[in-house]
């Protein structure tokens, strides 16, 4: 310190005892200008007053002497103290020297700075306030200080700062919030108790209305909400908690849309501790419930981005049970959103589709059933957030293409869990029921995905899968004007005949074909689509066919018309050039058809030939049965053809007899003693009017091996009564269908296609027979 400089209006004695080492006589020094400063005040010289302050922060606080700087520091507090209520005139000037020493390296003079600014801070009580800012950013830092004594003033400091500013009504939030959001990025464990503690103090003041800017620090406390500190933690739960009670009090008034994207991050976890990584997406996502509950159709356009972040939770274990309750909850209120309002054309879209005006309503029932489920998933990399479709239609405008985006996501992700699978397969069903003009736009990006679906290894995946395909195959809005012009040039492969190069038009939707159409077409342009893609999954998938074919028709049925089904896959399988295929897929459809419980009404149809409808449907699939020889002749017993059973029979002498062909009679003589056929055997009591049907069994019994099925028709046919006895009974009408039958059905034509489609049997029989000799003989050579 240079001696010879003028330091007036301090004494000599003062600026010696400010410079010296002891803080004693630091403290006596302090003491004078107290009194000095205190004289000017009683004179209102405040130009004396002024000069003191600057003196003692230029010359001696910012001074490069440490016992200078200490000196400085009392002096100052010194200054505030003999100012009393008019210390906040000269704030500014106190309060910036004292702050640069926060920065110093020495741990002792950051304590003395610490001690001063509580003095002046104590002293000038409510005129603090406008200077919050940069009290509040010197505090944060020492919150973080090492050393413990400093970390102990700054404690004292900050607990009278927060008194003060409860008890103000100046407090300048618009200019405070820009330095909390970038302090509560801190990462270290005193910034963050700083930081959290403050946002507590501030949510409690009746003045301060923090909610208002909580988009802005969400994403810190829930970066806070991680820390390794369990207070901390707790802190911050009991923050978060308070913001989501006032958040329920005021829903109104709430930027839900500013904080969604923060809580479609954290729901879908993070890179932190699993203990926090849990605390965090469990937080998060019971605060996204309450959103989509609050907000109602507010979210709706930012549905897209609460499934990315709700999804993925569904398919969690019971290790995170409460995470996948709360997201089951949002999956649940958010679906019950949609409505059929989201299905109304904007303008200049949807003139590609035709305007629906009479969609046969789903039962309530199922789609409470569809949305009571809870589900479960993984994670993706690439995250969806919200976005505005458009500011002027924020609150009304479903975010479909989104939402559609990210289902179709999740069904592509092999990883994706069993219960997300099946809750983005309730939600394509749900969106096709609500809204299927829209949905209908992205059908033939969604259809390849879901026939692929068919082959999950879950039945509950499947069946939710089946739902959505019925529903697209069945909906009005799939109509279009044309039988097959839903299919694009890009898809056109998709419509061959499994096994085929030919392109198959549905005989019996449009104009041709009409005497094999169905009695009921009640499905759309799509159907046949489903019909022929179905069909050339089995084919390239014989596994599928052989584990899942049965059950996945079977639903079909329930979900569909059962003579639909049928008549369209009979159609598609007579031009299908896999024989081998055809065969097992005739044997297949036809077991279904004689056993199953959902074709009762379909068999009921087909038992008398009394009308048009059931004698096209007849001969539609006989034509197709004809693949299957013993499949043919139990679709005859079925439709009580028994002369015509007979003379099929008649031709089997001249087909090769595999184990395969006999092990198919085998299974037809235990299905003529099961219930469905009851009416067949009773019909062997009338001898007389059905001698067709005894020929055929005692033919079928001609060509079976000595075995267990021989002796079971064996059996029964002696049950048969000899004619004599049965003369004296009243004469029935005759019961053979070729004969009662109204309708003209030309026989000898079907037993000639019979022939025909053999004939092609034989044939590839014979080739693959001379392959495999060729390639024989070459081994040998």
């Amino acid at each position: 310190m240079n001696a010879e400089k003028d330091f007036s209006p301090l004494t000599p004695s003062i600026v010696r005892a400010l410079n010296d080492k002891l803080y004693e006589k630091r403290k006596v020094a302090a003491l004078e200008i107290e009194k000095l400063v205190r004289e000017f005040v009683a004179q209102n010289n405040s130009t004396q007053i002024k000069h003191v302050i600057q003196t003692l922060a230029m010359e001696f606080a910012l001074s490069q002497h440490p016992h200078s700087r200490k000196g400085g520091l009392i002096g100052l507090a010194a200054c505030s103290i003999a100012l009393g209520k008019d210390s906040g005139l000269y704030l500014k000037e106190l309060i910036e020297p004292v702050l640069t020493c926060f920065n110093d390296s020495d741990s002792r003079l950051r304590y003395y700075a610490c001690e001063a600014l509580y003095n002046i801070v104590k002293v000038a009580r409510g005129a603090v306030v406008p200077h919050f800012n940069v009290l509040f950013d010197g505090l944060s830092k020492l919150a973080a200080d090492p050393d413990p004594n400093v970390k102990s003033g700054s404690e004292l400091l900050d607990r009278l700062l927060k008194d003060i500013v409860t008890e103000s009504n100046k407090f300048d939030l618009v200019a405070f919030v820009p330095l909390l959001r970038e302090r509560i990025y801190s990462n270290n464990q005193y910034a963050r108790q700083f930081i959290i503690s403050w946002i507590l103090v501030l949510e409690s003041v009746p003045g301060i209305n923090l909610l208002d800017y909580l988009p802005e620090i969400l994403d810190g406390l829930f970066q806070i909400l991680g820390d390794g500190s369990k207070e901390i933690r707790k802190t911050c739960e009991v923050v978060l908690g308070e913001f989501l009670k006032e958040i329920k009090k005021t829903p109104s008034s709430v930027k839900f849309a500013e904080m969604a994207n923060i809580l479609v991050i954290h729901c879908q976890g993070s890179d932190e501790s699993k203990l926090t990584n849990d605390l965090i997406q469990l937080t998060a996502m019971s605060w996204m419930r309450e959103f989509i509950q609050l907000a109602g159709r507010v979210v709706l356009p930012y549905s897209s981005g609460i499934l990315t972040a709700v999804l993925p939770c569904l398919s969690y274990d019971d290790r995170k049970k409460s995470t996948k309750e709360a997201a089951n909850a949002c999956n649940h209120s958010l679906m019950k959103l949609v409505t059929p309002e989201d299905d109304v054309e904007e303008s200049g879209a949807g003139s590609e589709l035709p305007q629906q005006d009479n969609t046969p309503p789903r039962t309530q029932d199922t789609l409470d059933n569809s949305l009571n489920a809870s589900q479960d998933s993984v994670g993706f990399s690439n995250m969806s957030f919200f976005t505005l479709a458009s500011p002027e239609r924020a609150q009304v405008t479903l975010d479909l293409d989104g939402i559609v985006q990210v289902l179709d996501r999740h069904l592509h992700d092999p990883a994706t869990g069993m219960m997300t699978r099946i809750t983005v397969l309730k939600w394509l069903y749900h969106l096709y029921i609500k809204t299927p003009r829209k949905m209908f736009r992205h059908t033939d990006s969604l259809f390849p995905m879901l026939l692929k679906t068919l082959s999950d290894e879950s039945d509950e995946v499947i069946l939710k899968d089946l739902e959505v395909l019925a529903e697209i195959a069945s909906s009005p809005a799939g109509q279009t004007d044309a039988p097959g012009s839903c299919d694009s040039s890009d898809s056109k492969s998709e419509l061959q005949v499994p096994g085929s190069t030919k392109s198959v038009q549905p005989s019996g939707f449009g104009s041709k074909g009409a005497d094999c159409s169905p009695s009921n077409p009640s499905m759309n342009s799509y159907f046949y689509k489903f019909m022929i893609n179905l069909l050339k999954r089995f084919s390239m998938e014989r596994k599928l066919l052989e584990m899942r074919g049965t059950f996945i028709i079977r639903q079909l049925c329930l979900l569909l018309n059962a003579e639909n089904i049928f008549h369209s896959m009979a159609d598609i399988l007579l031009k299908e050039e896999d024989l081998k295929f055809a065969s097992i897929m005739v044997q297949t459809l036809n077991t279904i058809l004689l056993t199953s419980a959902e074709l009762f009404q379909l068999r009921n149809q087909l038992k008398d030939l009394h009308t048009q409808e059931s004698c096209a449907l007849f001969c539609c699939l006989y034509r197709s049965w004809c693949h299957s020889p013993v499949a043919t002749v139990s679709l005859c017993f079925l439709t009580q053809n028994y002369k015509h059973a007979y003379d099929l029979i008649q031709k089997f002498g001249d087909l090769e007899v595999t184990v395969d062909f006999l092990m198919e009679v085998d299974k037809l003589v235990q299905l003529i003693e099961c219930p469905i056929f009851t009416y067949l055997r009773l019909q062997l009591l009338d001898v007389e009017n059905n001698p067709y049907l005894i020929k055929a069994l005692y033919g079928l019994l001609m060509l079976l091996p000595q075995s267990q099925a021989f002796m079971m028709l064996s059996h029964r046919l002696r049950c048969v009564p000899n004619p004599e006895l049965m003369r004296a009974a009243p004469q029935k009408k005759p019961a053979d269908s070729s004969k009662a039958a109204p309708v003209h059905i030309d026989y000898r034509e079907l037993l000639q296609h019979f022939d025909e489609v053999q004939n092609k049997h034989l044939e590839v029989r014979h080739q693959r027979a001379g392959r495999a000799e060729h390639a024989d003989r070459k081994l040998v050579l």
